[in-house]
C-alpha cells in the first residue's frame, strides 16, 4: 500500500470523487476497525435488547408481548432510511453523513435509557434506527471510497466481523446487564463507544460527495418504506406463535408496495432503489447468491440457541459461551481471506467455500446432548470461519464493476436486500421448525424438530451454488490479485 496520506486538517479533506486507486489515510485497517467498531455499536444493540424486554415490560407496567414494538420501531426505521442513505451520503457527503449517523445513534440511546414508558421507548427507539439506517450501508460507502482496491477484501474481513459477532454476543451481554446492573445500562454502553468512533472519523476519514443525479425520490421513499416495513415486520412476526395471519397480511401489502415501487422507478431518473443496478453482472449475481447464503446466517442465531436450550437442556449463559464460538472463527478468518483470493479468486472460492460452509451449517442437524461441547464448539469455530470468508467475497466482488459514481446507490441497495434476507432467514428457520412441530405432533419442539429446520435453512443456501458458478472466471481479479 502507498505512503500517501491526505492533507493534514482538522475537518478532513474533502473529495467529490474517489480515484479508482484510492488510498487511505495511515493504514487501511485503521478505516475499517473504526467504520467495524461503529457498526458493532449498532449490531451489538440490535441484539442485546431482547434479552432485557421482561424486565423493562416489569419495569414499564406492560405485558411482555407488548415489548415487541420496541424492537419493530427500530426495524421501521431501517426499512424507511436505509434505501435512501446513499442519496443523502452523495448530497452531504459520506464523512459527514456517517459521523451524523452516529451522533443520532448515540442521542437515541441517551433517550432510550431515559424513557420512562413504552411510548417513549418507542420513540426513542425510532431515532436509534435513522441512525442505525445511515451507519449501516454509509459505513460500507465510506470503506469502498476510503481504501485502495487491493486492500479491499482485507478491509471488508474487519467490516464483517460485527455483523457476525453482534447478534451471538448480544443475548450473553443482555444477560449479564440485566442480571447485575439496570437494564437502562444496556443503551448507556453506547455513548463512549459512539462518541469516540465520532472523533476518530473526524479524524481519519476523508470527505466524499456524489453527484446528485436528479431530484430526490420521495415518493420513492414512502413506497419502499411501506414495503420494506411490511415484509420486515411479517417475516419477523411469522416466528411469534399465533401471528401467522397479520404475518400474511403484511407480507402481501409488503409485495404490492413493492411492486407499486418498481412501477414508480421505471419513471424516475434517480430511483430511491436503483434496480438497474441488476443489470451488472457481478452485482446481481452476488446479491442473489449472498441473499441464499443469508437465509443460513440469519436462521443460525435464531434455531442454534433454541436447541442448546430446549433440546440440550443448557443455560441460557452456557448456551450464549457456546455461541462465541462462531464469533471466533469469524475473527480467524481475516487474516486468510485476501490469501485465499488471491490464489484461487473469487469464483472457484466461492463455489467451494458455499459448499463447506453450508455443509458445516447442516452438520448442527446432528448435534445431539452426549456431544462433547468442546467437539461443538470446535465445529461451530469452523462454522463462523467458513461463512464469514463467504460473506467478506460476497460484500466485495458485489462492487467489482460498479463505477464510482453509483457507488453510493450500490451500497444503499446491497444493503436493503442483506436485511431483508437476514429477517427472512429467522422467518424460515421458524416455519420449518413450527412445520416439523406439527407434521409430528409436538407440542413444543424437540431435537429433531430443530434437526429438520436446520437441513431446511440450509438447503436453501445449497442453492446459491448454481449463482456461485455464474460468476466470471475474472470476476473482481484486480481486487484479489489472482492471474488465472
Amino acid at each position: 500500500m502507498s505512503d500517501q496520506t491526505y492533507p493534514a486538517s482538522p475537518a478532513g479533506p474533502i473529495m467529490t470523487q474517489a480515484p479508482e486507486n484510492q488510498t487511505t489515510g495511515p493504514n487501511f485497517r485503521t478505516i475499517a476497525v473504526i467504520i467495524a467498531s461503529a457498526m458493532f455499536m449498532e449490531q451489538l444493540d440490535a441484539t442485546v435488547l431482547a434479552t432485557a424486554l421482561p424486565t423493562m415490560a416489569r419495569d414499564f407496567g406492560v405485558n411482555p408481548p407488548a415489548m415487541s414494538l420496541a424492537l419493530t420501531s427500530y426495524l421501521l426505521s431501517l426499512a424507511i432510511f436505509i434505501p435512501a442513505s446513499g442519496k443523502i451520503a452523495d448530497r452531504f457527503g459520506s464523512r459527514t453523513v456517517f459521523s451524523l449517523a452516529i451522533i443520532v445513534f448515540v442521542f437515541g440511546s441517551i433517550l432510550c435509557a431515559q424513557a420512562p414508558d413504552l411510548r417513549f421507548l418507542v420513540f426513542a427507539r425510532m431515532i436509534q434506527g435513522l441512525g442505525g439506517a445511515m451507519m449501516l450501508p454509509v459505513g460500507r460507502l465510506v470503506l469502498l471510497r476510503s481504501v485502495a482496491r487491493k486492500d479491499l477484501v482485507a478491509a471488508t474481513s474487519w467490516l464483517l466481523v460485527p455483523a457476525l459477532v453482534g447478534p451471538i454476543l448480544g443475548p450473553p451481554v443482555g444477560g449479564l446487564i440485566v442480571t447485575y446492573f439496570d437494564w437502562r445500562w444496556i443503551f448507556y454502553i453506547n455513548v463512549p463507544i459512539g462518541c469516540l468512533g465520532f472523533i476518530l472519523v473526524r479524524r481519519f476519514i476523508a470527505e466524499f460527495k456524489g453527484e446528485a443525479d436528479g431530484p430526490f425520490d420521495f415518493l420513492g421513499l414512502v413506497l419502499s418504506g411501506i414495503s420494506l416495513g411490511s415484509l420486515l415486520f411479517g417475516f419477523e412476526m411469522a416466528s411469534r406463535p399465533d401471528e401467522g395471519m397479520l404475518a400474511g397480511i403484511l407480507v402481501i401489502v409488503g409485495v404490492v408496495f413493492g411492486l407499486g415501487y418498481l412501477a414508480h422507478a421505471k419513471r424516475h431518473p434517480s430511483p430511491i432503489l436503483d434496480f438497474s443496478l441488476m443489470r451488472v453482472s457481478s452485482f446481481s449475481t452476488s446479491v442473489i447468491a449472498g441473499s441464499l447464503t443469508r437465509i443460513t446466517q440469519g436462521a443460525q442465531p435464531f434455531l442454534l440457541p433454541l436447541m442448546l436450550q430446549l433440546g440440550f437442556g443448557l443455560s441460557a449463559a452456557r448456551a450464549g459461551g457456546i455461541m462465541v464460538a462462531t464469533a471466533l472463527g469469524s475473527m480467524l478468518m481475516k487474516t486468510v481471506a485476501p490469501k485465499i483470493l488471491r490464489r484461487f479468486g473469487f469464483r472457484a472460492s466461492l463455489i467451494v467455500n458455499g459448499l463447506i460452509a453450508t455443509f458445516g451449517y447442516a452438520v448442527c442437524a446432528a448435534f445431539r446432548p452426549d456431544w462433547p461441547l468442546p467437539l461443538i464448539f470446535a465445529i461451530l469455530m469452523c462454522c463462523g470461519f467458513f461463512m464469514s470468508f463467504q460473506f467478506t467475497a460476497y460484500n466485495t466482488v458485489a462492487y467489482d464493476e460498479i463505477g464510482r459514481e453509483r457507488m453510493s446507490s450500490a451500497t444503499s441497495f446491497y444493503t436493503t436486500f442483506q436485511q431483508l434476507m437476514l429477517s427472512l432467514g429467522i422467518c424460515t428457520g421458524a416455519l420449518a421448525l413450527s412445520g416439523s412441530m406439527l407434521a409430528r405432533d409436538h407440542a413444543t419442539p424437540v431435537i429433531t424438530d430443530f434437526s429438520a429446520a436446520f437441513l431446511v435453512v440450509t438447503a436453501i443456501s445449497l442453492t446459491a451454488t448454481i449463482w456461485n458458478i455464474r460468476f466470471s472466471q475474472s470476476a473482481g481479479a484486480d481486487i484479489s490479485g489472482h492471474k488465472r
